[in-house]
C-alpha cells in the first residue's frame, strides 16, 4: 500500500510503499476512503508531542470501510464504513477505564502517534473505538468529525450548559461545533486571528451572533469560552470575557504556556480546564446528536501524496475548515 511516513519529526513526510498490516485480536482491517488532517497531526510532525513511535504513519480522522476482522471482531461487518479517532486502545482494567474514563487511561494507544494511522492506503485498528458514521455525510465531510467534531463535542459538554459561547480560534473544530451549539439554541461568539475578516464573515455565515479578532471582547458577557487554537495567551483573554461562574476549556492536546495573570481575572469561582482525548461515551453521543442535523463541514481536499502542502497549509491558515487527504484510488491500491 502508498503510505507517507514520519521518520523523524521537524521533517517532511516520506511516500512509501509498506506492507498491508494483518488485524490481531479484536482489531479490524480497514480501507482508507478519505483522513482528515488535523492541528494535533501538526503537533506530532513539528515535534511539540515527544516521543511519537517512528517511523510513524500519521493521521486520526480516518474515514474507512471494513475489509476483514481479527480474532474475536464482530462489531462490524466487511464493507461496514467506520471512522478511527485518535484515541485508539485502552487497557480496560486501569481505575479510569472501569469508571468510564478511558480517556485518562495511563497506558492508552493513539492512532496516528503510538500506533500507524490513515495517511494510508489501510490501516488497522481497535473495534471498540471505531464508530459507526451516519450516512448523510460523505467521506470527506465525516473525516474532520472523527477529531475536530468530537473533540469539540467534549469540550462544549465541559462548558457546561453556556446560553452564550466564545470559541477562540475558528477553525476545523470550531466551525462544526458553532453550527452545533447554534441548533441546540445557544449564542455563539467566535474570535478569529485578529484581522481575519474572511474568518469572522465565515463564521457569521455559520450562525455566529458575533464575530471579532482574539483581542476584542466579546459585546457582552460569556458563559463559557473553549479554546481550540494552541495559544496559551488566550487564556487570561477568555477569562476576561467570561462572566462570573464562567469556565475556560482548553480543547487542544498542545498549547503554548500561559502567562500568568491576576488573581482577579479568576475570581467569582471562573475556571479554566483542560480536554484529554475522548471517550467511547462521547463518540456514540456525538454521532446520535448529529445524525438529524444539517451540518456543512467545510473541507479541501488533497491526494494522499501531498500531504506535506496539506500540513504546511494547515499551518499558515491557508483554507477554512479542514483539509482532508485522499488515497488516489480505494485504499491506494
Amino acid at each position: 500500500m502508498q503510505a507517507m511516513v514520519l521518520e523523524r519529526t521537524r521533517t517532511p513526510l516520506r511516500a512509501r510503499d509498506l506492507a498491508i498490516p494483518e488485524p490481531g485480536a479484536g482489531q479490524v482491517l480497514l480501507r482508507v476512503r478519505a483522513c482528515g488532517v488535523c492541528r494535533t497531526d501538526l503537533h506530532v510532525v513539528d515535534g511539540e508531542l515527544s516521543h511519537p513511535h517512528l517511523p510513524l504513519v500519521p493521521g486520526h480522522e480516518v474515514v474507512a470501510e471494513v475489509v476483514t476482522n481479527g480474532a474475536g471482531a464482530d462489531r462490524f461487518a466487511a464493507g461496514d464504513r467506520v471512522g478511527v479517532p485518535w484515541l485508539g486502545w485502552t487497557c480496560g482494567v486501569c481505575p479510569w477505564c472501569r469508571s468510564g474514563r478511558e480517556n485518562l487511561c495511563p497506558n492508552a494507544r493513539f492512532t496516528g502517534y503510538s500506533q500507524d494511522g490513515g495517511y494510508a492506503g489501510f490501516l488497522v485498528a481497535d473495534e471498540r473505538y471505531c464508530f459507526p458514521i451516519p450516512p448523510q455525510f460523505s467521506d470527506e465531510e465525516a473525516a474532520p468529525l472523527l477529531c475536530a467534531g468530537l473533540i469539540g463535542f467534549r469540550s462544549l459538554r465541559m462548558a457546561g450548559d453556556p446560553a452564550r459561547l466564545g470559541l477562540y480560534g475558528f477553525g476545523a473544530s470550531a466551525h462544526i461545533i458553532a453550527q452545533v451549539a447554534v441548533q441546540q439554541g445557544r449564542e455563539v461568539f467566535a474570535f478569529t486571528r485578529p484581522g481575519d475578516v474572511r474568518g469572522q464573515d465565515f463564521a457569521r455565515e455559520l450562525g455566529a451572533a458575533w464575530a471579532g479578532g482574539s483581542d476584542e471582547r466579546p459585546p457582552e458577557p460569556l458563559d463559557a469560552a473553549i479554546i481550540f487554537a494552541p495559544v496559551g495567551a488566550l487564556v487570561p483573554q477568555a477569562l476576561q470575557a467570561v462572566g462570573p461562574g464562567g469556565a475556560v476549556v482548553c480543547a487542544g492536546i498542545h498549547m503554548s504556556d500561559i502567562p500568568s495573570f491576576p488573581y482577579a481575572q479568576l475570581w467569582e469561582e471562573r475556571s479554566i480546564r483542560s480536554v484529554a482525548n475522548l471517550t467511547k461515551a462521547d463518540g456514540d453521543d456525538f454521532f446520535a446528536t448529529i445524525a438529524q442535523m444539517p451540518l456543512r463541514i467545510a473541507t479541501t481536499p488533497y491526494p494522499l501524496v501531498r500531504a506535506n502542502d496539506a500540513l504546511d497549509d494547515l499551518r499558515q491558515g491557508r483554507f477554512e475548515g479542514a483539509a482532508v487527504l485522499i488515497p488516489e484510488t480505494p485504499g491506494g491500491a
